[in-house]
């Protein structure tokens, strides 16, 4: 009997369960090919190299905006995680992956024809939306009668989803996440201060001294380079600097979900006033957003523990739990209407 995986492709990390072993892989979904189509490394080892790499190194990312943005590369990296890293048997093995709901359906295709076109005979590739497996890996019982709102933040997304009995009574897909609160930082720091800094450097001041809300007290010291002179100098950054790149990305999304709250039957409104706006993803680790969002909309906000993998231990739920094997669906055999 083969085994099951649970896969989240994530714009910024791909989550993988592994039901052999009960644990999550979670590593960068990065890929550094050499002379075109040769893959050189991926994972962390290849977004160590991004901004890094010479020429003939190409780094990038398959996944964009939530959909397949290079399938090839995609297909290649995850096949090999999976092989190596995993050390997994793939043949007669169970792949369940989450989608977007708000994404065309070529688009969720594409993820379930990743593993369908590769030479590995696999027993069953069946996707997900991606808020069911989100609330599943929360704890919660998405078939009870009973309005749930998800926040989940990625690197180029942010998904808002309330869900009842099973269904998706809503779902919105912003085009905008994490990676956005990075450039923000990064056009801030070259405006303010003149100073050239790369997007790692904006996503490590983000992670480690950035807040939500102002009064942080952090500090970190940088290098970048100087516009002006041209060369690398060190500069010291606060909280409030990175505060102040952000804000205004912040209350943009916090607008979308209060536009959203105003859309919700007015008694699953009051299901998701009593169990508050579930926060998951990457992006929802950002210190003090939970505070933000609860002044904002008047509802509690919980920040959901492992917020970045809850999608992938939802997946390990449909794949494991009959009660939930029904998330699981096939392109070609669902009808849509």
């Amino acid at each position: 009997m083969g085994n099951a995986y649970g896969i989240d492709f994530g714009t910024s990390n791909l989550k993988i369960y592994d039901n052999s072993s009960d644990t999550i892989l979670n590593i960068s979904n990065t890929i550094a090919v050499v002379d075109g189509d040769q893959m050189y490394s991926y994972g962390d080892d290849a977004y160590s190299m991004y901004e890094k790499a010479p020429d003939n190194i190409e780094v990038s990312f398959p996944v964009s905006c939530g959909v397949i943005a290079d399938f090839d590369n995609m297909q290649t990296m995850v096949l090999k995680i999976l092989e190596t890293d995993l050390g997994a048997r793939l043949k007669n093995s169970d792949i369940t992956v989450a989608v977007p709901t708000d994404i065309t359906e070529v688009e969720k295709k594409a993820f379930q024809d990743l593993f369908l076109k590769s030479k590995v005979k696999f027993k069953n590739v069946k996707l997900c939306e991606k808020p069911i497996a989100d609330a599943l890996g929360i704890g919660l019982d998405v078939t009870e009668p009973t309005g749930v709102m998800i926040v989940d933040i990625g690197g180029d997304t942010t998904e808002i989803s309330v869900i009842s009995l099973g269904g998706l009574v809503q779902t919105q897909l912003l085009e905008f996440g994490g990676n956005l609160l990075d450039e923000s930082i990064v056009t801030h720091m070259k405006r303010k201060f003149n100073l050239l800094i790369g997007k790692k450097t904006a996503r490590t001041l983000k992670e480690e001294i950035g807040t939500a809300k102002e009064g942080g007290e952090g500090k970190m010291t940088i290098v970048g380079r100087n516009v002006v002179s041209g060369l690398p100098i060190e500069f010291e950054v606060d909280s409030a600097t990175i505060f102040d790149a952000i804000k205004m990305d912040l209350s943009n999304i916090c607008s979308e979900v209060k536009r959203a709250l105003e859309k919700v039957p007015p008694e699953l409104a009051k299901d998701i006033v009593h169990s508050g706006i579930y926060l998951t993803g990457g992006g929802s680790n950002l210190k003090d957003l939970a505070d933000f969002f609860n002044e904002e909309t008047n509802i509690d906000v919980i920040v959901c523990e492992d917020s970045s993998e809850t999608v992938a231990k939802g997946l390990n739920a449909v794949n494991s739990d009959p009660k939930y094997a029904k998330f699981g669906f096939e392109m070609h055999t669902r009808i849509f209407g």
